[in-house]
């Protein structure tokens, strides 16, 4: 208990799920789900992402808890406390926040900059051709708002687990929900007649975002959207990272973890969906099926455009959307470097100020090689997937498209062979709490995980 009392831990159960879900709650919700549900046809990603984060999701989340609370421990001791020989994987699962953090913090920045452009009553120009394309390749505004992004950042992460972390959930999680849930709404009402007559509304884009449509569907193009959904819940639900793992170690042992896990489960879920539901209507209505191909510039690119076109009504609802996403990136931006401060602290016994003054120092240093990936370090790679990228695609595909899955994959095997899935089930079942969904858990961790997950990884290497 003085371990534990040391490392911190969350007041209560409702502390635990803010913080949670604030980690899970951030840009993979708010910027990568929209845009790849756009990509993907809306309503079948959609289907596909609700069917496996009931099931995968829901596996790896308990798992990771699981493991956090059990040991007390971060990532990087965890996994070795479980199974000595298996201790690889907490190096592995600590390494890949150590990579996203610092473009994490760079794309921060990105939103801070639009933020503080509709703040300023400048959205007009973030709707104009070039503008975001500008702002990424300077030498020094990108560096200077990526650092003002991790500063805050690194500030919520030195006060600690309950002064820090949970009281900083506490106050946003409430106000982001209320501004996520009062766009979608708002996205619903809009109508917008085009250069050539077409009426097209916000209800109309609902349909599409909602509706599967299977139609001249193949295979090949099913098995696509498939491993997109696949992939986009590592970002959802903060798994794979050591976020959860670090999180649950804070969790006290009355805690009810099932009762959490699906709190946090719903509420990730149903941010994703109100993002899509505030993004995909509003692109449809202002610039049709086309508009919504926009990939990852959907955010930066597409949105001001779509703001531009509502009139002096769309500053408002820029600043708005944009202090929004500012909210939901902070939260999970902790959670990143909250895990990997924890692990040092719990691998070298440092303090908490004396860690996250190591982090901080290498986040700058390779923040500022992200921003500068665009302008003085720019070049071009291509990946094993196909795409083509420089050094924030690169540290997203190591990160994302490889080390994720062989965390997770390898967690499926210890827990679901190694050590065995009690392991996980007498964790979640202390004080005679109820396991629900226990034989689906035990279904996914042994066999249809570990499936998906090797699926992913040839995907990710080009083999089909």
């Amino acid at each position: 208990m003085n371990e534990k009392t040391k490392r911190g831990s969350f007041s209560g159960q409702l502390g635990f799920i803010l913080a949670a879900a604030g980690s899970a709650v951030g840009l993979g919700n708010i910027w990568r789900f929209p845009y790849l549900a756009a990509k993907d046809g809306g309503g079948v990603f959609l289907l596909l992402y609700l069917v496996l984060a009931l099931t995968f999701g829901f596996a790896l989340l308990t798992t990771e808890i699981a493991i956090g609370r059990k040991t007390g421990q971060s990532p990087l001791t965890a996994y070795g406390q479980i199974d000595k020989r298996w201790g690889w994987i907490g190096f592995v699962a600590c390494l890949v926040p150590s990579i996203i953090l610092p473009y994490y913090c760079a794309i921060g920045g990105w939103v801070f900059k639009y933020f503080f452009t509709y703040l300023t009553g400048q959205g007009h120009a973030a709707a104009a051709d070039g503008y975001f394309s500008g702002y990424i390749t300077g030498n020094t505004e990108p560096i200077v708002w990526m650092v003002v992004y991790f500063m805050i950042t690194a500030v919520v992460v030195i006060a600690g687990v309950e002064k820090g972390i949970e009281k900083f959930s506490k106050i946003l999680m409430p106000v982001l929900f209320v501004l996520i849930t009062a766009i979608s709404v708002f996205a619903l009402t809009l109508k917008h007649t085009d250069a050539s007559g077409a009426v097209r509304t916000g209800f109309q884009g609902l349909k599409i975002y909602v509706i599967p449509n299977f139609k001249g569907m193949t295979v090949k193009s099913f098995f696509i959207v498939l491993m997109d959904a696949l992939g986009q819940l590592f970002y959802s639900i903060s798994v794979a990272m050591g976020i959860m793992i670090t999180y649950g170690s804070y969790a006290k042992k009355e805690t009810n973890l099932m009762s959490s896990i699906n709190e946090i489960e719903f509420f990730d879920t149903l941010v994703a969906f109100l993002a899509g539901l505030m993004i995909i209507p509003a692109v449809y209505t202002f610039a049709g099926v086309d508009g919504m191909s926009g990939g990852p510039g959907l955010m930066f690119i597409t949105l001001p455009k779509v703001f531009e076109s509502m009139g002096s009504i769309g500053s408002v609802v820029g600043l708005v959307f944009f202090v929004m996403v500012s909210f939901a990136a902070v939260t999970s931006s902790v959670s990143i470097m909250e895990a990997i401060v924890s692990s040092l602290m719990d691998q070298f016994k440092l303090s908490r100020r004396k860690a996250s003054v190591i982090i901080i120092a290498y986040t700058l240093l390779a923040g500022t090689a992200v921003c500068m990936g665009y302008n003085r370090l720019y070049f071009e790679l291509k990946l094993p997937n196909g795409t083509v990228g420089q050094i924030l695609d690169v540290m997203d595909y190591v990160s994302n498209n490889c080390l994720m899955p062989v965390v997770s994959l390898g967690t499926c095997i210890l827990i679901g062979w190694v050590a065995g899935p009690e392991v996980v089930i007498n964790e979640v079942t202390q004080d005679k709490y109820k396991f629900g969904r226990k034989k689906l858990y035990v279904a996914m961790i042994r066999f249809i995980a570990p499936i998906l997950l090797f699926i992913l990884l040839l995907q990710a290497f080009g083999v089909f």
